[in-house]
């Protein structure tokens, strides 16, 4: 069967053959497996299934049916008001299925850190370019290699960061957001959708504190051997992560 190089992601050495997605194996790949296989015991639908590993060496995963974002300027759904609401309610639904997870004590993670109570393990790049969505729905999100420990405030902004969007207004333009106006009432949207118990100014805050660990993550790794983070920091996204922090300081509440 033909094997077709899938958009969106991280990773262009990632295809898919049928239904199932062929990616390479990495060192934190069977952390991040175990994670998926403990997501389909509780019964969360919003992310692929390990199937195992093919004669190549790459595991194989199943397909989530969809388009994705692809390349900026991305389509008008990942905009929408009915995209942000089904992703608080992902969100949600991820948060409840792995509260009571709790990793092997060898798990390792792209970007380190381990679990300690009061900490999940969370996807950490479920933005547009990683969702599939299908007549009108959100399927899921693919690509987990950064799946790793966070507090789950921490991951609500992180999320909120992607879709409300409270990164950088230029940047958000480029992929194709224009009513910046809108993004309070959108981040009060998102939180209550997803059932934030809290205000907006403590997810304000978490947002800075993510996005400063991003750029420190960006420079820190941008200078090699890892691909992805070199061309971050090619792109000047550390900067636009400091801009987004400057922004955020101002932020209407």
């Amino acid at each position: 069967m033909a094997a077709d190089r899938l958009m969106g992601g991280n990773d262009q050495a990632v295809v898919r053959i049928g239904a199932t997605v062929r990616r390479p194996v990495r060192a934190w790949s069977a952390s991040v497996h175990e994670l998926l296989r403990h997501l389909e015991r509780t019964g969360f639908g919003g992310a692929p299934r390990v199937l195992g590993v093919d004669a190549e060496g790459r595991e194989i995963l199943t397909y989530l049916a969809g388009e994705n974002a692809g390349e900026p300027p991305w389509p008008a759904w990942a905009w929408s008001e009915d995209a942000l609401v089904q992703v608080a309610h992902w969100l949600r639904d991820y948060h409840e299925a792995v509260a009571g997870y709790v990793p092997s004590a060898t798990a390792c993670w792209r970007l380190g850190g381990s679990w300690t109570p009061g900490t999940i393990i969370a996807h950490n790049d479920a933005g547009p370019f990683n969702a599939a969505w299908h007549e009108g729905r959100l399927t899921g999100f693919f690509d987990w290699d950064f799946a790793g420990p966070v507090t789950p405030a921490s991951d609500v902004a992180w999320v909120a960061i992607a879709w409300v969007p409270l990164y950088a207004r230029h940047a958000a333009t480029a992929d194709g957001f224009g009513d910046h106006a809108a993004r309070p009432e959108r981040l009060r949207l998102f939180l209550e959708e997803y059932g934030w118990r809290g205000g907006p100014e403590e997810i304000v805050r978490e947002a800075q504190a993510r996005l400063r660990v991003r750029a420190r993550q960006i420079r820190r790794y941008g200078r090699g051997p890892d691909r992805l983070y070199v061309q971050l920091y090619e792109r000047g996204v550390a900067d636009d992560l400091d801009q987004a922090i400057q922004e955020l300081a101002e932020f209407p509440l």
